[in-house]
Formats: structure tokens, C-alpha cells, sequence
């Protein structure tokens, strides 16, 4: 079974457990990040989710303010966004599969999405969603924060998942080299079931103008 199959069977069967672990867990690295879309783009901005879920975890607060595009791998969880909130506009896709006309986004959020994806098709999603963004867009996403070249948790909240991303330092260099400036490139550690688990959070900026 390919990684995609895996994780969209996965989330298809967890969708709503996913949500309940997450919240018992505790949000706060999420709401943190978050707080940084909500305050560094203009009321109205249009801005994609990639990994959006349920939307009751970060989606239904961005519809808020902006004009979200939420995209999801599972049928499942984009059936209940949609429901959630149907204020946004949802789309049932891989995201490696999805094409934007330059210039569509003021921001894009990728939380907890980018790594059940195969890392060699992490730098070419970059430089997808750094033409996607405009002139001084954002970019608020979840990395990895060590090598992973590719695994299945056989067991991750009752269904099997997929999991694989490069170390930070590789990852900071594909946000520049998908031609977006680092604004910041965090490691943050949170216990996940016992265990201490580590995610580089990265906000970048498209420039406003190239490099002369």
C-alpha cells in the first residue's frame, strides 16, 4: 500500500479520535502557531490549510478571519469539515497532487501534515506553495526535526500510519531554496503518550521583491 493509501485509510478511521487525542494531549504548540496567521495576515486574506482534519482543531478559528481553503487527504474528515464549518471551502485531495495558479494565497498552514508525506516530496510541495503565495505571504508549518527516510507506526492510535521527514537543518535550506525567507525555525518538544516528541515549527515569508 502506497504512503498516501495509508494515511488517508488511517485518518479515515480516526478522524474524530484524532481530535479528542489531540485536545488531551494539549494544543498549545497549535494554538501558538496559529496565533502567528492570525496576527501577521490582514482580516480577508486567502489562505490554504493543508492537513485541515475535522476543522475543529485550527480551521473553524481562520474561518474567522480569512477566506480558508481547507485540504484534506481523508474523505471522511473533509465530510465532517464541511459540516464543522461551512463557511470555508473544502477540497478532498493529496496535497502533492494540488495546483494553484500563482499569486492564489496570502498564506498557507500546514500543521502536523507535511510529514505523512514520502520527504522526497517535501521540497517539491515547497516550491509548489512558494509560487502559490503572494508578494510578502506567509508560511506557518510543521517539520521534521530529525531524519526519518520513511516508516509505518503500526499501531498509531489504533490504525496504522505513515511518517517520514528530513532533519531541521535540511529543511530550513528547502524552505529557502522554494524561495521564501525564514522568519523562524523552531524545534519544540511535547510528550506524546509518555514519550517526548520533537517537530521543527517554521514560519517564512515570501519576499516582497526579488534579491537584486
Amino acid at each position: 500500500m502506497q504512503a498516501s493509501q495509508i494515511v488517508a485509510h488511517g485518518y479515515d478511521r480516526i478522524a474524530e479520535r484524532y481530535v479528542e487525542w489531540s485536545i488531551r494531549l494539549g494544543t498549545e504548540q497549535r494554538d501558538r502557531y496559529l496565533a502567528v496567521a492570525l496576527q501577521r495576515l490582514p482580516i480577508g486574506a486567502d489562505v490554504l490549510e493543508l492537513g485541515c482534519g475535522t476543522g475543529v482543531l485550527t480551521t473553524n478559528r481562520l474561518a474567522t478571519r480569512f477566506a480558508i481553503t481547507g485540504v484534506d487527504i481523508s474523505e471522511r474528515s473533509i465530510t465532517q469539515a464541511r459540516r464543522n464549518v461551512p463557511e470555508a471551502t473544502f477540497v478532498h485531495a493529496n496535497m502533492t497532487d494540488l495546483d494553484f495558479p500563482p499569486d492564489t494565497f496570502d498564506g498557507v498552514l500546514a500543521f502536523y501534515s507535511i510529514t505523512h508525506m514520502p520527504r522526497e516530496e517535501h521540497g517539491p510541495l515547497l516550491r509548489k506553495i512558494g509560487r502559490w503565495l503572494r508578494p510578502g505571504g506567509l508560511l506557518v508549518a510543521t517539520m521534521g526535526a530529525a531524519s526519518l527516510p520513511g516508516d509505518v507506526e503500526e499501531d498509531w492510535l489504533g490504525v496504522p500510519m505513515y511518517f517520514s521527514h528530513h532533519d531541521a537543518e535540511t529543511n530550513k535550506r528547502l524552505v529557502q531554496d522554494a524561495g521564501m525567507r525564514l522568519l523562524s525555525a523552531h524545534e519544540e518538544t511535547s510528550d506524546e503518550d509518555g514519550g517526548p516528541v520533537t517537530f521543527l515549527w517554521v514560519v517564512a515569508e515570501k519576499p516582497t521583491a526579488a534579491p537584486s
